[in-house]
């Protein structure tokens, strides 16, 4: 108890001195909690991407490039596959729900996905959350298209609008437009934080649609382009798909149905698990995360030094306490106890702070890190290995605190102010 108000009085006496050195070590360890918090988000987040889909099958190619195209709209598919193949293939006695993808197209830089209505059924995404409509209605005509939020708030799109859909993915407006077919937006899709916020959605009929009349990819002329009052969809007939999403009636049976559809002999396919693939992702990634929490260990050193410049350079002024206190008896190691404690008095505080300052941002954040970034700051307020981080905070910070401590008790053993009895 004498230590804490010793402790608590020296302190005062440098009130400002104290008070930067806790706010040097709240705002490092604040930054080193936030990162791993905005770290274990993205992984979440990253991972969960699609979520309740068993498999993913394209042609053959490789894990990650199908997964990259299919599920992140990046990179393009080295063949499709034929519808025929997938309508065998969704007959399976495994399968309880398919959604087909329908990829080569784009808008203003958004990625064009063709599909059913099983997309707005069976699509999960982080957990048990379901594609769901802000407004408007899902595909119902042919000339329909369902946009995500992010295409919606940056091209200031709205129901109703005309949505020119452009050949080949393309980063900018596209080079050849499909201008004499254009849709119009039915509905627009919630916010989801993934890239089915960044995507524009027809049915297949409508992608199919797009493309007729064509020969050998040309374009046809005008005189020779069927009209678009003449096209319905019903007389339309599907050649071709990219991938499709596969549920499986049991996960028991995932493997088994794995292993038949990469063996199937109509033509080469791949059937891959997304939440392997996606950690697999991940783990290539894992040097981002490393780098960023090397940072902030780096900061947080940098709060610990200036500790350690503060209660140095105030060791000269503190000469004429320590000498009161071995006047009154007080022996070496209870100095250098003093003082330690007196460091590791201001580490906890900044620890302390660091963290409660960590949760407010993190509350007061929230929605627009979801908004903007699609960060999810869910699940346990703290875990372990932060916890891990906190007390290796505090210990590094009363080892720190050992360095002066033991100048003073050298300084005051040098003044030759030892209690003479």
């Amino acid at each position: 108890m004498i230590f804490l108000n010793l402790a608590i009085k020296s302190l005062k006496n440098r009130a400002l001195a104290t008070t930067l050195t806790v706010i040097s070590i709240a705002l490092s360890v604040g930054l080193l909690l936030s990162v791993e918090r905005a770290q274990r988000a993205a992984q979440e987040g990253f991972t969960q991407t699609i979520s309740k889909t068993d498999l993913i099958v394209g042609a053959r190619s490789g894990p990650l490039q199908l997964i990259l195209y299919t599920v992140f709209n990046m990179g393009n598919a080295t063949h499709n596959v034929s519808y025929e193949s997938y309508q065998e293939i969704q007959k399976h006695p495994a399968i309880e729900w398919t959604i087909p993808y329908s990829l080569g197209d784009s808008h203003r830089g958004f990625r064009v996905v063709g599909t059913t209505a099983d997309f707005f059924k069976h699509y999960h995404y982080r957990g048990d959350q379901k594609v769901s409509l802000h407004s408007g209605h899902e595909l119902q005509d042919l000339w329909d298209v369902v946009i995500g939020a992010e295409v919606a708030h940056k091209l200031g799109y709205k129901l109703g609008d005309s949505v020119v859909i452009a050949h080949g993915v393309t980063k900018g407006e596209g080079v050849l437009k499909h201008d004499r077919r254009p849709f119009k937006i039915a509905g627009i899709l919630n916010s989801t934080g993934t890239p089915l916020d960044r995507s524009v959605y027809v049915s297949l009929e409508g992608m199919e649609a797009l493309h007729m009349d064509w020969q050998d990819g040309a374009v046809p002329s005008a005189a020779k382009e069927t009209p678009v009052a003449e096209i319905k969809k019903e007389n339309i007939k599907i050649h071709s798909i990219t991938a499709f999403f596969v549920g499986a009636k049991s996960r028991v049976e995932t493997l088994k149905l794995q292993r038949e559809i990469n063996e199937f002999k109509a033509e080469p396919l791949l059937a891959i698990i997304p939440g392997a693939t996606l950690s697999e992702l991940w783990q290539g990634l894992s040097y981002v995360e490393n780098v960023l929490r090397m940072i902030s260990w780096m900061v947080l050193a940098v709060g610990f030094m200036g500790m350690l410049i503060a209660l140095t350079t105030t060791l000269n002024e503190r000469r004429r306490e320590m000498a009161i206190l071995r006047a009154v008896g007080a022996g070496s190691q209870q100095i250098l106890g003093l003082l330690v404690f007196e460091s590791a008095l201001l580490t906890v505080v900044g620890v302390v702070s660091g963290t409660i300052l960590s949760f407010v941002l993190a509350i007061a954040l929230k929605p627009w890190l979801e908004n903007e970034f699609g960060l999810y700051l869910d699940g346990a307020a703290i875990t372990g290995s932060e916890l891990i981080y906190i007390f290796a905070a505090i210990a590094a910070g009363i080892l720190i605190g050992l360095i002066p401590a033991l100048r003073a008790q050298k300084q005051a053993l040098k003044d030759g102010l030892s209690v003479r009895l």
